[in-house]
């Protein structure tokens, strides 16, 4: 249940300037419909992990966590499915190091390392 935004967000950048420019849409347009699919895809494959998992708590975290629309679109779907959504506020929603330690430290006790010759690392 990977997802990746490459491709979409590569298309939209890429076919952008053109329908901006003909007065096709404006960009709110766009930007609207590119979160509007981009969190659609994120509810379906969040309700997909619920049922292969018997889950009835969806947990929003991270910097997206903070979007309001889709703590709401998590929540119309959590409530169809009788589930608790569970969406924290802004001081713990931000992506930090001491998130991204947290996911390190439940990898290595899980068992999953990365041998260091693969490791990466892109600041930004």
């Amino acid at each position: 249940m990977d997802v990746s935004f490459s491709g979409i967000l590569s298309n939209i950048e890429k076919q952008a300037p053109h329908l901006i420019s003909s007065k096709q849409y404006v960009p709110e347009d766009l930007c609207y419909s590119l979160q509007e699919t981009i969190f659609a895809m994120l509810v379906e494959i969040t309700e997909r992990a619920m049922s292969h998992c018997g889950s009835q708590e969806v947990l929003i975290v991270g910097g997206v966590g903070c979007n309001l629309r889709l703590q709401e679109m998590m929540n119309i779907m959590s409530e169809e499915r009788g589930a608790k959504l569970y969406a924290t506020d802004e001081r713990f929603c931000i992506d930090n190091g001491a998130m991204i330690a947290q996911a390190g430290i439940e990898m290595f006790q899980s068992g999953t390392t990365t041998p260091w010759d693969l490791v990466t690392c892109t600041q930004r």
